[in-house]
């Protein structure tokens, strides 16, 4: 199973124990798979119809528990996408009123069947802000591999859904963004610490330990690349400077003779050419009269400095690394 199936086989195994929680999950997810048809000016019945188990499982259990419905489950086999749909069926009038009243849904459109929003009293509690995008998650929403690339998306099928889930991500801080797709809008979050913050909201903690051993792994391992890259700039940079300082010295013993330097830059001078491969701080150590790193710096770059007027007088267009 993918993690994102892992996250809702989860999400599954938690149920609210609180009643308004129960009907806040409960009608994120007929917000975004439920159907009614109505007559007579009202509601004559109520469906979730989805190709996900999980959710129908939840739906089926939270009428169970909030409002004591013992829903119709049915399915039927989709031949094109090889997959089953899953049908949760109230026909029951006086249920599907109650369970409509209850979930302060918008009355379904007419083209689709479908509700277009739910009203804030809803998700007035925190707890039930929790609920309600647990349902969300269940109903339509996706996480890629951690291992992989981080990214948490939810599909709306309209963009009112997608600001006010938006809204409630904000709530708890995460900095959610919304994408049209096509004809749908995408409520997304593409950074590891805001996808565990939404794991966390939802009550995932096994998910979100397992997210969090995956960051670690990854910010280690990130870490130790950056080291590595850092320090083999280092050497590089340190390799090509020392090129280029021994075939400045080696210039100027050909071009005047290091015995013509002063005492101190002869010194320097020979100390290189003798040992190429030594850092700044070991050449000031080698040389006949130690000196520091600052200085050994200084008298080279006055090295450099004397071959550079030499190639000038010469005509020679600088040197090579």
């Amino acid at each position: 199973m993918s993690f994102s199936g892992n996250v809702k086989e989860e999400l599954l195994g938690h149920i609210s124990t609180a009643r308004h929680c129960q009907i806040a999950e409960l009608s994120s997810i007929l917000l975004f798979c439920g159907r009614a048809k109505w007559g007579e000016g009202r509601i004559r019945t109520l469906k979730v119809q989805t190709e996900n188990e999980a959710v129908a499982r939840k739906c089926f259990t939270l009428l169970t528990k909030a409002f004591n419905i013992n829903a119709e489950i049915s399915t039927r086999q989709n031949q094109e996408k090889k997959s089953v749909m899953y049908t949760i069926s109230i026909d029951d009038c006086r249920d599907a009123a109650r369970v409509w009243k209850a979930a302060k849904l918008s009355e379904s459109t007419v083209e689709t069947g479908g509700f277009s929003t739910v009203s804030g009293l809803v998700t007035q509690n925190g707890c039930c802000k929790r609920a309600f995008l647990r349902g969300a998650f269940l109903s339509a929403g996706s996480m890629s591999d951690p291992k992989k690339s981080y990214h948490f998306e939810i599909v709306c099928s309209s963009e009112e859904k997608a600001l006010l889930l938006q809204k409630l991500m904000c709530d708890f801080e995460m900095d959610a963004k919304v994408v049209k797709r096509k004809k749908m809008f995408v409520v997304y979050l593409k950074e590891g610490a805001q996808i565990a913050l939404m794991l966390n909201v939802m009550e995932a903690p096994v998910a979100l330990m397992e997210l969090e051993n995956i960051r670690i792994l990854k910010e280690m391992r990130n870490s130790v690349n950056r080291k590595v890259n850092c320090e083999t700039a280092n050497i590089n940079k340190t390799v090509s400077a020392a090129v280029k300082q021994v075939e400045d010295i080696s210039y100027i013993d050909e071009k005047m003779g290091l015995d013509k330097l002063s005492e101190g830059l002869e010194d320097i001078a020979r100390t290189r050419l003798k040992y190429p491969e030594a850092t700044l701080k070991e050449l000031g150590e080698l040389m006949a009269e130690p000196i520091g790193k600052s200085g050994v710096n200084h008298r080279l770059r006055r090295l450099g400095q004397i071959a550079e007027k030499l190639r000038e007088a010469n005509g020679v267009q600088g040197g090579t690394v």
